[in-house]
């Protein structure tokens, strides 16, 4: 049940109020996603928006107390975010799909709904992942290298893998992946995938074939790794599992780094057990800069921002903006992660009352 405590009252305004997360700009104040249709939230009607003050790694009390919704990327939201507070947000809108800095329970203690993006995300993701498996298997990095270091006469000994009728894992098979399974129809690719919660007739549309984790891993030319980060996913990809892959295969990681176990890989790729790895992420994030990751040449890396195009920027602001207006009239949007939190008492008072005041007709979506 929601604490009472932080159940509101009547509003005594008609404004609905919005607070950015303060991590979205630069220095000097510039966004630096650039679009993120924020111009969305001035016409909504009775949206008021503005950044929050203080760029912070948590979101407190303090910072949100008051407001109707927050668009946030970074910040993690916590107990800590709604301690003491009187009125806490009716939405935390994450600017993406992962959410493992959020305190899902105390959101919905609290009666806060918690939306994602997937739909901004989807195939900007999707995309980014194509470019990184052709640039892993092609060798690209390595070849870019050799064109700077005056090492050209090298380039025979970077003989890469072509993409078309190979066989690619995937580890997860929700919306990006099933993106990405439409992006390698042309390569005329055999994708075989692991995921317990994807139902049979859905991996049959897409012509993809469902089987366990070992047999995903050890058959596949390429293994990626597309699932959400969990108590069960976390190190997932651990020494055994790499073991199982061809030495002639590539693993990939564009979710989340804790899912692979970073010493196993480095391991498997300092003794060629495997022949490369591509990782937009990493266990920690930044990376320590004597990680033997970095000085793999065999190994491309990105900084947890492959996909960070203006597409992505768009899509996810729009979804998240979508998100918050939905809100501010009473709906509950897309997307929701917590979704038993649209059983709160208190939760369902609020939307009320903002569904009451645009004429929407009852607060589900």
């Amino acid at each position: 049940m929601a604490d009472i405590r932080n159940v509101p009252g009547p509003r005594t305004d008609d404004r609905f109020t919005v607070g950015v997360s303060r991590d979205f700009l630069d220095s000097e104040g510039n966004n630096v996603w650039g679009d993120i249709r924020l111009g969305e939230l001035d016409a909504g009607p009775g949206v008021d928006w503005h950044y929050l003050p203080r760029d912070t790694d948590e979101l407190l009390a303090a910072d949100v107390d008051g407001l109707d919704a927050v668009l946030f990327a970074g910040p993690a939201v916590t107990e800590r975010t709604f301690a003491g507070a009187t009125r806490p947000p009716l939405l935390f809108a994450r600017f993406g799909v992962g959410y493992d800095a959020v305190d899902l329970n105390a959101c919905t203690r609290h009666g806060a709904l918690v939306t994602i993006t997937p739909d901004g995300a989807r195939r900007p993701v999707a995309t980014a992942t194509l470019a990184l498996l052709l640039a892993v298997l092609h060798n690209l990095p390595a070849k870019d290298r050799l064109v700077r270091t005056g090492r050209w006469a090298e380039k025979e000994q970077w003989m890469g893998l072509g993409l078309t009728g190979r066989r690619v894992g995937l580890i997860g098979l929700g919306n990006t992946a099933r993106d990405l399974v439409g992006l390698l129809r042309p390569f005329e690719v055999d994708v075989v995938a692991y995921d317990p919660y994807c139902p049979q007739d859905v991996a049959r549309v897409l012509g993809v074939r469902l089987a366990d984790a070992d047999t995903v891993v050890a058959e596949a030319d390429a293994v990626i790794v597309m699932c959400a980060l969990t108590e069960e996913t976390r190190h997932f990809v651990d020494a055994r599992r790499l073991a199982l892959m061809k030495p002639s295969a590539v693993l990939l990681n564009v979710a989340r780094g804790p899912i692979v176990d970073e010493a196993a890989l480095i391991e498997a790729l300092r003794c060629r057990r495997i022949r490369g790895a591509g990782l937009d992420v990493l266990e920690s994030e930044p990376p320590d800069p004597r990680n033997p990751l970095l000085s793999m040449d065999q190994v491309v890396l990105s900084p947890h921002a492959l996909a960070w195009t203006d597409e992505m920027s768009a899509g996810n602001g729009g979804s998240a903006v979508r998100a918050v207006l939905d809100v501010s009239q009473g709906r509950v949007p897309p997307f929701v992660v917590n979704r038993e939190a649209t059983e709160e008492p208190g939760l369902v008072r609020r939307l009320g009352v903002w569904a009451a005041g645009s004429g929407t007709v009852g607060v589900h979506a």
